[in-house]
């Protein structure tokens, strides 16, 4: 009975063998716009999505797009902004407010561009919707909820991956594969080389990566001088919550930490279509004290954060010392397991919501700040599956490919040239801090947090998104790109990942064309295809 059991088993899963010239894992706006590209230039494609929601950030809170210098944005990048300025000049778009009400402000560009024709600031279900149509139109076979087998899903053959297999048992055959994912785990799980954490200086001879004590950008960092003693002034009585007990290290050498996450909310403010902020199950006040001290030294810049999307919505983002980002609660995510990951996810949102509803209901918080918090909610008709939270916890940084090249804070500040481009990128070198500690002292401090101005839009590297040739030959990396921790503060941004994965499945079908491995293709054959695709590999005159 068990052989036969056993044989049923395998017979179902031989079933699920699916098979295409280029297999993508993932569900973000990378994996879609690779997917697209695949279709256009006339193979198959198939998408494994651990996601059941595409499209990552951009569809998952993250509307206020940080652009850069939108001039070298362009190929399905750009295609994907235009169809956002196209639903917007739709009467019915604007449920909640009047489209004269809402302003044009974006970040770095205005939000709605008329003589260009895209619109850079959206609502979170608009972007879902883009990327829904572009799979539909290029009939996009999209499997979701399939998580990769990390253990042994993956099949290699004289260097080169043949298969993955799902943990339900789902195989899939390609030519070529591209991980889109944020973490890396096809990458890793195929053995490339990668690196977590920030690297010493010494590394790259760079000078903004390792640990930055004493430098404070933004103004994320304690200002004031604040007690991190449960009381004030007390060693002994401990510490408060989300503060290290740990030496921060010494300034310019490398570790394990990484930048903070935190869920992008999308928040509104009408009375219609807002849901008051819940209070989560296992919620703690205590876990807000160092907040109230925050208020307490009179910092009121709570809502310096909260920009404005269409309809009376916010994409809501970390700003201050004590805020949404969860410092120091993610050091094991990048390679932790499945299970583990889904704990880390629940304690960032369990923070997060408790940050919420703390702000609004605490007697202890300042009655200003809390009557103006209390304007604000949830909204109703975003995210109407999870009851109006983000579904996709924003993953600043994982894995770091080790690849053919590594972009550094030199490419990126424009100070070594670049002689393969596959994209652009334009933004700031920004870093989220990465550690909550105490100063010698006696008082509270942030580090990590850094922002560097790029001067110019610089170029990526082809090298930067395929792995060394002895570790791959037949996979492309657009996401967790081959790059040092303050270099990825710039390329991590979404339109640049649309960007590259756009290019990386270009690359792809040429090198299924050619026959080659994807570090062998011929780069003025991809250049002058992108081109045609209208990428931008240069900044327009």
């Amino acid at each position: 009975m068990k052989k036969v059991f056993v044989f049923f088993l395998l017979l179902a899963q031989a079933s699920f063998a699916q098979q295409a010239d280029v297999i993508i894992y993932g569900g973000t706006s990378a994996a879609i716009t690779a997917a697209v590209q695949v279709k256009q230039m006339g193979k198959s494609v198939i998408v494994v999505s651990p996601d059941t929601h595409l499209g990552g950030l951009s569809a998952g809170g993250l509307g206020f797009t940080d652009t850069g210098d939108k001039s070298v944005i362009g190929g399905l990048a750009r295609e994907f902004y235009h169809r956002v300025y196209m639903h917007y000049q739709q009467p019915g778009a604007w449920q909640w407010q009047k489209q004269t009400e809402y302003g044009n402000k974006g970040q770095g560009t205005p939000a709605m561009d008329g003589s260009e024709r895209t619109m850079w600031i959206f609502e979170p279900h608009v972007a879902e919707k883009v990327f829904e149509d572009f799979v539909k139109e290029h009939n996009i076979t999209v499997l979701r909820n399939e998580w990769l087998n990390r253990d042994n899903g993956v099949v290699k053959k004289n260097g080169a991956v043949v298969s993955i297999t799902t943990l339900s048992g789902k195989t899939f055959t390609g030519k070529m594969f591209i991980d889109a994912t944020y973490e890396g785990d096809l990458m890793a799980a195929a053995g490339v080389k990668y690196h977590v954490g920030r690297e010493a200086n010494s590394v790259y001879n760079e000078t903004f990566n390792g640990i930055q004590t004493g430098v404070f950008h933004h103004g994320h960092h304690f200002a004031m001088k604040i007690s991190p003693y449960k009381v004030p002034g007390d060693p002994k009585s401990g510490l408060l919550p989300k503060i290290s007990n740990q030496p921060p290290g010494v300034k310019g050498e490398g570790d394990k930490r990484i930048q903070a996450y935190c869920f992008r909310m999308c928040l509104s403010n009408h009375p219609d279509n807002r849901i008051p902020f819940p209070k989560p199950a296992g919620y703690d006040p205590a876990q807000y004290e160092l907040l109230l001290r925050v208020f307490d030294s009179g910092w009121r810049e709570t809502f310096s954060k909260y920009d404005p999307i269409p309809n009376r919505k916010t994409d809501t983002n970390n700003h201050g010392p004590f805020s949404t980002d969860n410092i120091g609660m993610n050091y094991d995510y990048p390679e932790a397991s499945y299970a583990r990951r889904k704990e880390i996810i629940a304690e960032h949102e369990r923070y997060q919501k408790g940050l919420l509803y703390f702000m609004s209901n605490d007697p202890r918080m300042p009655a200003d700040v809390q009557q103006k918090m209390r304007q604000w909610g949830l909204p109703k008709d975003e995210f109407k599956d999870n009851g109006g939270w983000p579904h996709q916890l924003y993953i600043r940084e994982a894995r770091r490919m080790i690849g053919q090249a590594v972009m550094t804070e030199h490419e990126t500040l424009s100070k070594k040239p670049v002689l393969q481009p596959v994209g652009m990128g334009s933004y700031t070198l920004d870093a989220h801090h990465a550690q909550r500690y105490v100063t010698p002292e006696g008082f509270v401090q942030n580090e990590g947090d850094i922002g560097v101005h790029a001067e110019e839009p610089y170029k990526i590297e082809y090298g930067a998104i395929i792995p060394k040739k002895e570790d791959c030959s037949n996979l492309l990396v657009p996401v967790c790109v081959s790059s040092s921790h303050i270099a990825y503060g710039s390329i991590r941004m979404e339109p640049v990942f649309m960007i590259l994965g756009q290019s990386a499945a270009t690359a792809a079908v040429q090198a299924i064309d050619s026959r080659k491995a994807v570090q062998d293709i011929d780069y003025e054959k991809l250049k002058a295809q992108l081109l045609k695709d209208k990428q931008r590999l240069s900044k327009p005159i």
